[in-house]
């Protein structure tokens, strides 16, 4: 906020009453007309109404638009391309080199373009394993993304933690800053530019506070495999006797949802590292997508969006009684909430666990010829994570339709994926060997035909075959071989009607299906030839057959 009229602020006596002893000028930040540090999620509040960034919805979330971009901006994303990482780096379409000088260029502007004004710092941990926990600063223009990361981050539990807090990576986001195209080389006036070497990611000219979720996310898939920690674009859950699963998949697969399972305690929603201790989750909160969420399927989600201390992002509200309409897809269909881990019930205080007795990777097969659920050996595993095959949904990027996008995202999660994806698979699938872990592909797309004509697979069906192969029972039962991919499908599982488990009967014309099956097993085929370079025999062996 630029304060020309030096207005007092609610939060502005207590703005330094949990400043770190490492300063601003260590980022080179001057002549700011206020720091505020580390402010609680009620002062937060305060600032966030005073500044007229959100309103206050029914029951205390806050409702916040994002503007332009509701959505990550994939293709505004860099990577500074210098000698201490550049022979590490997977460049290409989404590690996009940058200059060291143009970065330092665009910094500089963006420290003029903050002098005299107010500015968020909120000190927080990425990762909740003390071993591998990385300190990290989030610089904010708006008071509701500093309530973001505190949400979605691990925060110092002392005083004396906040002031000898050092970060080891600090991100700074200017939602109102611009980048120059002409001047800087980018593709339009927004930037999220990351410098391994300078420990610093900026980002310009967008709201979307995923931007700054993901900027962690990227740096932790860089610095934590060189110390053999695996991460992982997944949610995990743990079971009443200990046993833990992951759920791999990307935005609009279900991540979120299938991992908040009443039955079992929630680790975490989206991001973990599975090093040689067990699991861990790297964040302290979650980022929900919630169009059309339901109170009956998804009790605990839905019941985040009337909590104080959620964060709506570009959801519809009534500005007279403050409802919101979780059905409205006015703005986006990628509406989200951000809410502390802790506002779900069952969710595991240390955000941890042990290693993984079942994995599953998680597609939304709009083409609808994928079965429900499948079991992998490590070799098909290892085929399917490197294809990260699933549909984009409408709003998850910028520049999506309303119709879902097939597509092929590398370890399911490309464009956070800062090392070559076989780099990612090989150490998975030594932990995979390793910890004897079962491996299952789940369908969360479409049966009976594709978008438009058939119908997405009901979430009670899903949650029926997962609790199966979680609870051990869908390993005794018969299987047939998938005839394309080569996979074992279940013949049967208690609840789950047959013409759902082999997709093949819930088609009108089973040769419609089949040629539709051939023509995507044709493009994993295609998709996978640019990784076929270096990779194992075995698992090349492992994909689809014309």
């Amino acid at each position: 906020m630029n304060n020309l009229l030096n207005i007092k602020t609610p939060a502005q006596d207590e703005a330094s009453a949990l400043k770190s002893d490492y300063g601003l000028e260590n980022h080179g930040i001057s002549n700011l007309r206020l720091a505020y540090w580390n402010l609680p999620t009620e002062a937060l509040y305060e600032e966030i109404a005073f500044r007229r960034e959100a309103r206050i919805s029914h029951m205390g979330p806050i409702v916040v638009t994002t503007g332009k971009h509701t959505g990550r901006a994939s293709n505004d994303k860099f990577l500074v391309k210098e000698r201490t990482t550049e022979d590490k780096i997977w460049w290409g379409q989404y590690n996009r080199p940058f200059s060291p000088d143009k970065f330092n260029e665009l910094y500089n502007r963006l420290l003029g373009f903050v002098q005299c004004r107010d500015l968020f710092i909120q000190d927080c941990f990425a990762g909740a394993d003390a071993e591998y926990q990385m300190p990290i600063r989030i610089i904010t223009e708006f008071a509701w993304h500093s309530h973001f990361a505190r949400n979605m981050f691990i925060t110092p539990k002392t005083l004396e933690d906040f002031r000898r807090h050092v970060p080891e990576f600090t991100i700074v986001c200017a939602p109102s800053f611009q980048g120059v195209p002409t001047v800087d080389g980018t593709p339009s006036n927004t930037f999220i530019a990351l410098n391994f070497d300078q420990k610093l990611c900026i980002i310009g000219n967008t709201a979307y506070a995923g931007e700054i979720k993901k900027a962690v996310f990227t740096i932790l898939n860089y610095l934590l495999p060189l110390e053999g920690v695996m991460p992982m674009h997944c949610s995990a859950n743990i079971g009443k006797d200990g046993d833990t699963a992951i759920f791999f998949g990307l935005s609009g697969t279900g991540k979120t949802t299938l991992s908040a399972d009443p039955a079992r305690g929630l680790i975490g929603d989206d991001e973990h590292g599975w090093s040689d201790s067990g699991i861990f989750n790297f964040e302290g909160g979650c980022y929900a997508k919630v169009i059309q969420l339901s109170a009956l399927a998804e009790p605990q989600i839905h019941a985040t969006t009337r909590k104080f201390g959620t964060i709506l992002e570009n959801v519809p509200y009534d500005p007279v009684t403050r409802q919101i309409d979780l059905d409205d897809e006015t703005i986006t269909e990628n509406t989200r909430a951000s809410y502390p881990l802790e506002f779900i019930d069952n969710a595991v205080p240390s955000k941890m666990g042990g290693h993984p007795r079942n994995l599953i990777l998680l597609t939304c097969d709009a083409s609808g010829v994928m079965p429900p659920i499948a079991r992998l050996t490590p070799e098909q595993t290892m085929y399917q994570f490197i294809s990260g095959y699933t549909s984009k949904i409408a709003g998850t990027e910028v520049g999506l339709g309303k119709e879902p996008e097939l597509t092929f995202s590398a370890c399911f999660g490309a464009p956070f994926m800062v090392h070559p994806p076989s780099f990612y698979a090989d150490l998975l699938k030594r932990k995979i060997l390793r910890h004897n872990a079962n491996c299952w592909l789940v369908n969360t797309g479409w049966i009976g035909g594709s978008y438009s004509v058939g119908k997405r697979i009901s979430i009670r069906y899903t949650r029926a075959l997962l609790n199966a192969a979680l609870d051990g029972k869908l390993l005794s039962v018969e299987y047939y071989t998938d005839p394309v991919f080569g996979f074992k499908v279940p013949m049967s599982c208690e609840d789950v009607p047959a013409r759902v488990l082999n997709p093949a009967e819930s088609w009108p014309n089973k040769e419609n299906y089949m040629a539709k099956y051939k023509e995507l097993a044709a493009r994993f085929i295609e998709n996978f030839k640019k990784f076929e370079d270096g990779c194992p025999a075995e698992v090349l062996k492992a994909g689809p057959k014309r």
